[in-house]
C-alpha cells in the first residue's frame, strides 16, 4: 500500500510532544500513526511504552491487527500476562484500556517515554489529564488518533485550540485524503453518514450534534402500512427498555427476505404513577403475550434491568425465546450511528402501527446543555422506544448490518 500526501506529511513532521491526527473515518490517520512506530523505536531512548485505546479489544482491532498485516506475526506479538504486555519489534508495550474514569488509576506511578493512542476523544478527561503527568521522560512523545466530536469537547478546547501555546503537531484528515479507497466505497460511505455524522466522519469537522437525533427520518420514506407481499421475515430480534417509574418498551425488528430491516411491532407501558407500575413478573407476562409465536434470535434487555432479565430467564420454560435473553449493549452513540445509517440508506422501515415509535422519532433530540460540556447526549425524554431500537440493533450480527450499508 502506498502513502498519501497527508500521511507523508505526518511521517516527516510529526515530532512534537503531542502529535494528534484527527478527522474522517477511513481517511488514513490510523495508518499514518502506525507508520510512525518504527521511527519512534529507532529515535527514542528506551523507556516504558504504552498502547492506549478504549478497551483491549479495540487495541487489538485498531492497532495490533493492522500492524500484523503490515509487519507480519514475527514482529508483532499477542497481548499476554497479568500486565497485558505485547512485543513489537522485540520492544515491550503495555496495553491499557481507557474505558471509564476509573482507568486513570492504571497510570499512577508509571512514567512513559512513548504512547501510541487510539480513539482519544472517547477517553475520560480524567484519564487524559493523568497521562499528561506520566509523559515525564526527556523527549516523551504521544501519537494519537481520533474522530472529531463536538466543538466543546475537552480535546479540542484544551489541546487543539491551544496549538500556538503547546508543543502540538496536528494533522486533519478528510475522507478524500485517502486516495486508496475506491470511488464507489467513498460514495456509499458519504451516503451512509448524514447530518452531524457526515460533517464529523466524512469532512472531519468538530461540529455540534443539535436538534433532532434522527433528522433524516421521513414518514413518507420510512413508514409503511404493512410488509410488502413478497417479503418474508427470515430472522428477528427484540430490544427491551425497562423502567419502574418510567415507561417500559419492547421493539421487534425483523430481517426481510428482500435484505431490509423492518420494525414490526412495539409495546409501551407507562409506569409514571404507582397505580400504573408493574412488577417484573407482570412485565414478563406482557412480553410472553406480546411475542406470541414469534421466536427472536435474541431478546436484548436494558443493561440496568438485571432483575427483569433474571425474571425472564426464570420463565424460559413458558416461551422458547426466553432462553435467548442477553444484556443489551448501551453504547448510545454507536447505536445511534447505526440506526442513523440504516435510515439514511433507507434500509430500515417502520410499520405504521408503531405509533409510539413514529412519535418519538420526531421528538428525540440532542441535549444542548450537555453539548456545552463537550458531551453528545440525547435528552432523556421521548427515548424509551428509541433505546429499545438501539438495543435490538446492537444484537443484529455485524455481517447483516454491513451488508445492508454497502448494498
Amino acid at each position: 500500500m502506498g502513502i498519501s500526501k497527508k500521511q507523508s506529511n505526518v511521517i516527516e513532521n510529526a515530532d512534537a510532544r503531542w502529535n494528534l491526527l484527527t478527522g474522517a473515518v477511513r481517511s488514513g490517520k490510523t495508518h499514518a500513526s502506525l507508520l510512525l512506530l518504527p521511527k519512534r523505536l529507532k529515535e527514542l531512548p528506551d523507556g516504558r511504552r504504552a498502547i492506549i485505546g478504549k478497551t483491549e479489544t479495540t487495541i487489538m482491532r485498531n492497532i495490533l491487527d493492522p500492524l500484523r498485516d503490515m509487519l507480519g506475526d514475527k514482529y508483532v506479538g499477542e497481548i499476554q500476562g497479568r500486565k497485558r504486555e505485547v512485543e513489537i519489534f522485540g520492544k515491550r508495550f503495555y496495553c491499557i484500556g481507557a474505558n471509564d474514569a476509573r482507568a486513570e488509576k492504571k497510570l499512577r506511578g508509571a512514567g512513559f517515554q512513548y504512547v501510541l493512542a487510539d480513539e482519544v476523544t472517547v477517553w475520560p478527561k480524567e484519564f487524559f489529564n493523568m497521562l499528561k503527568s506520566r509523559l515525564d521522560k526527556k523527549n516523551s512523545i504521544f501519537d494519537g488518533t481520533c474522530n472529531p466530536e463536538g466543538p466543546y469537547h475537552w480535546l479540542k478546547s484544551e489541546m487543539l485550540d491551544r496549538q500556538d501555546e503547546l508543543d502540538i503537531f496536528h494533522q486533519k484528515f478528510t475522507i478524500d485524503d485517502n486516495p486508496f479507497l475506491s470511488d464507489e466505497f467513498v460514495r456509499q460511505l458519504k451516503k451512509e453518514y448524514q447530518g452531524v455524522w457526515h460533517d464529523r466522519y466524512i469532512k472531519g469537522l468538530w461540529v455540534l450534534a443539535e436538534g433532532l437525533v434522527y433528522d433524516m427520518f421521513d414518514t413518507d420514506k420510512h413508514v409503511i402500512k404493512s410488509l410488502p407481499e413478497e417479503v418474508s421475515i427470515r430472522r428477528s430480534w427484540v430490544g427491551v427498555d425497562y423502567g419502574t417509574s418510567n415507561a417500559t418498551a419492547f421493539v421487534l425488528i425483523g430481517y426481510g427476505s428482500d435484505g431490509n430491516l423492518y420494525i414490526i411491532d412495539e409495546y409501551k407501558h407507562e409506569g409514571s404513577s404507582q397505580k400504573q407500575s408493574q412488577t417484573d413478573s407482570e412485565y414478563s407476562q406482557d412480553l410472553f403475550r406480546w411475542l406470541g409465536n414469534e421466536l427472536p434470535k435474541w431478546i436484548a434487555i436494558d443493561p440496568s434491568a438485571k432483575s427483569f432479565r433474571l425474571e425472564v430467564w426464570r420463565q424460559r420454560d413458558k416461551h422458547p425465546a426466553f432462553k435467548n435473553v442477553v444484556k443489551a449493549n448501551n453504547e448510545v452513540l454507536e447505536g445511534i450511528r447505526k440506526v442513523s445509517s440504516l435510515l439514511s440508506t433507507e434500509r430500515l422501515y417502520i410499520l405504521d402501527r408503531c405509533e409510539h415509535i413514529k412519535k418519538e422519532m420526531t421528538l428525540y433530540s440532542w441535549d444542548s446543555k450537555a453539548q456545552e460540556k463537550g458531551e453528545d447526549k440525547p435528552i432523556k425524554k421521548y427515548d424509551h422506544l428509541m433505546d429499545a431500537i438501539r438495543y435490538a440493533v446492537s444484537v443484529i450480527p455485524s455481517s447483516i448490518i454491513d451488508s445492508l450499508l454497502v448494498a
